[in-house]
C-alpha cells in the first residue's frame, strides 16, 4: 500500500497522484509538485489515503510544498498574462487565417512553457503560428488540440439539470456513452434532450445503466403476451421500470380490460438478453429533421470511438 493524494491540474481536470511526504495536506490545498514537464501548481481533489500498489505507477514523485502566499500571488500574475497571451494569439491565428478555435491559454508555474489549446474540424499547420507566438513571448510554446468533450470539460458550464458539468467538477476520463442507454432508460430519442452541452450525448447517461439493465432484465416487452396471478392472458401495453408494474391489455371473452400488475404477479418467459430495440416505438415520435440529427449524433459517437 502507498501513502497519496489526488491532484488536479488545468489539463482538462484529470487527477495525478502524488507522495504527500510528510505534509500535512487537505482537500482544496494548494501544493507544488514535480511532474514529467518540471515544477507545477495543482489543487488536491483527493485528500491523503492508501491505495494498492497496483493501481499507481510507481515511484512517485513528491510534493515539493504546500504553496505559499508567494505561490498564490505568482499563479495569480500567470492568470493575468493569460489573458494577454490568448488575445495576441487570437490576432496571430486571424492574422495567418488558420481554421481553428482558441479555448485556453495555459501558463507553466515556472514560466517555461505557454500551453494554447484549441479546437479545429481537422488537422491544422499551425507551425508559422508557432512561430510568431515563440517570438512574441520568447518561451516554449505548445499547441494543443482538443475534442469538443475536453472543451466543455475545460471550461466548465451548467447543464441542463441545474448543476455544474459533471465533466468539470468530478469526472477525471469520459466514459462510453451509447444512443443504446436512451433508449435503455426510456428516454425521449430527441436529440436536444439527451445531448450536453458539449453536442456530445450526456455523461450522466451511464450514472443509472446498469440499475436499468437490471431492472429491465425482470420485465416483459411491450407487446408480449403475459399471465396474470388471476388467470387471466394479455398483452403488454407499458411498463414502469423503476416502479416495477406492468399494464396489461386483458382479454375476457369479447371485452378488453387494461390493468396494471406489479411484475411478480405475472408469468412470462424470462429474456437471456435484452431486445436492443425496446423502446424503438419511440423513434416514430421524432420529426424528419429530428430523426437526422439524432443518426448524425449516432455517427458522431462511433467515429470519436475509433479514434
Amino acid at each position: 500500500m502507498a501513502k497519496v493524494i489526488g491532484v488536479r491540474f488545468r489539463d482538462l481536470g484529470k487527477v495525478y497522484y502524488f507522495d504527500p511526504k510528510h505534509f500535512n495536506i487537505k482537500k482544496g490545498d494548494h501544493v507544488i509538485v514535480e511532474t514529467a514537464r518540471g515544477r507545477e501548481y495543482g489543487t488536491v481533489y483527493l485528500c491523503i489515503r492508501e491505495i494498492d500498489d497496483e493501481k499507481i505507477t510507481l515511484p512517485l514523485k513528491e510534493v515539493v510544498r504546500v504553496a505559499t502566499k508567494e505561490d498564490d500571488h505568482h499563479m495569480e500574475e500567470n492568470r493575468e498574462k493569460e489573458k494577454e497571451a490568448f488575445k495576441i494569439c487570437l490576432e496571430k491565428i486571424a492574422y495567418r487565417n488558420l481554421d481553428m478555435k482558441l479555448i485556453d491559454v495555459e501558463i507553466a508555474f515556472d514560466n517555461s512553457r505557454i500551453l494554447f489549446y484549441f479546437t479545429a474540424d481537422g488537422r491544422v499547420d499551425f507551425r508559422e503560428l508557432v512561430k510568431d507566438l515563440a517570438y512574441a513571448f520568447k518561451t516554449r510554446i505548445e499547441l494543443r488540440q482538443i475534442g469538443v468533450r475536453d472543451e466543455t470539460k475545460l471550461l466548465g458550464g451548467i447543464g441542463i439539470c441545474g448543476r455544474p458539468l459533471c465533466c468539470h467538477t468530478y469526472l477525471s476520463e469520459f466514459a462510453p456513452v451509447s444512443i443504446k442507454m436512451a433508449k435503455e432508460q426510456g428516454l425521449s430519442l430527441n436529440p436536444t434532450k439527451i445531448s450536453g452541452n458539449c453536442g456530445r450525448l450526456m455523461c450522466c447517461l451511464r450514472n443509472e445503466q446498469e440499475t436499468y439493465e437490471y431492472l429491465n432484465s425482470k420485465l416483459p416487452n411491450k407487446g408480449e403476451r403475459v399471465e396474470t396471478i388471476d388467470g387471466f392472458t394479455g398483452e403488454v401495453e407499458d411498463i414502469n421500470v423503476l416502479r416495477q408494474t406492468v399494464r396489461v391489455i386483458i382479454e375476457d371473452g369479447d371485452e378488453k380490460e387494461l390493468r396494471e400488475y406489479p411484475v411478480a404477479e405475472l408469468k412470462f418467459k424470462a429474456h437471456k438478453k435484452q431486445k436492443k430495440d425496446r423502446y424503438h416505438e419511440k423513434n416514430s415520435e421524432l420529426t424528419a429533421e429530428e430523426e437526422k440529427a439524432l443518426n448524425d449524433l449516432e455517427d458522431i459517437e462511433k467515429r470519436e470511438k475509433r479514434r
